[in-house]
């Protein structure tokens, strides 16, 4: 393909090839997980799998790649699916307008990857839980906002988080169920304790550095991964 023929020259055809038949689910395509997939497509990914239920806010402007005036109160992931058909109009793409939680029927298991990006604890604990159970690799997204250095994002076991409220929750809970470790990308940076009122809970402050930064490092470990898996 012409258009991938500078990352052909970088990983080769063999494994460009490879990339093109491995199916990747994103689960939450706001400001981390809109970059993922955004990267994933752009680094050969052939077939991916978005599931997200929000629509584009005001408020997503400053960060979120889905977020631009013109597609304000439209679904996220039918925007996302339109710029990535722009980028590569041979992607197999699908969606769901959903909400992911313990009543989510999805089979995970059709996936070679799971990427979690989802902010609600409860969904995030119950889609970890599942692709554990089922031998599903999956990498998860911690917390993001109200940071401002990307150099600070990294990949690691979340028993080695540290300075990262929601990596501590979601590693108290995990431990209640027997499950000790979990790939996941967070900041060692330390975050300034803002939370902004906005549509009716509270949020936390945020830039278009961290976010995106998180969504690249996610996007890059699972391919490096793919890869290396090939290679065995």
């Amino acid at each position: 393909m012409e258009e991938f023929k500078r990352l052909e020259a970088l990983i080769g055809e063999t494994n460009f090839n490879k990339l093109q038949n491995k199916k990747i689910c994103v689960i939450g395509v706001g400001g981390v997980g809109g970059m993922v997939a955004y990267s994933l497509v752009r680094s050969g990914i052939g077939q991916i799998y978005l599931i997200d239920h929000d629509t584009v806010n005001i408020t997503n402007l400053n960060r979120q790649i889905v977020a631009y005036q013109s597609t304000i109160g439209k679904k996220k992931i039918e925007v996302l699916k339109e710029l990535l058909l722009d980028i590569n109009p041979h992607l197999n793409i699908e969606i769901s307008d959903e909400f992911y939680d313990e009543n989510s029927t999805i089979d995970l298991k059709q996936f070679d990857y799971v990427i979690d990006c989802i902010d609600s604890v409860p969904s995030k604990l119950c889609l970890i839980e599942r692709c554990l159970l089922n031998d599903v690799k999956i990498i998860s997204s911690m917390g993001a906002g109200n940071r401002l250095d990307p150099t600070k994002v990294v990949i690691t076991d979340i028993s080695k988080t540290y300075n990262d409220p929601l990596a501590k929750i979601v590693r108290i809970n995990l431990r209640k169920k027997g499950i000790n470790h979990l790939k996941v990308c967070f900041s060692t940076e330390t975050a300034k304790k803002i939370l902004i009122k906005e549509d009716n809970k509270n949020s936390p402050a945020s830039s278009c550095f961290v976010p995106n930064a998180f969504g690249l490092a996610i996007g890059s470990f699972v391919i490096k991964d793919l890869l290396e898996e090939n290679n065995d």
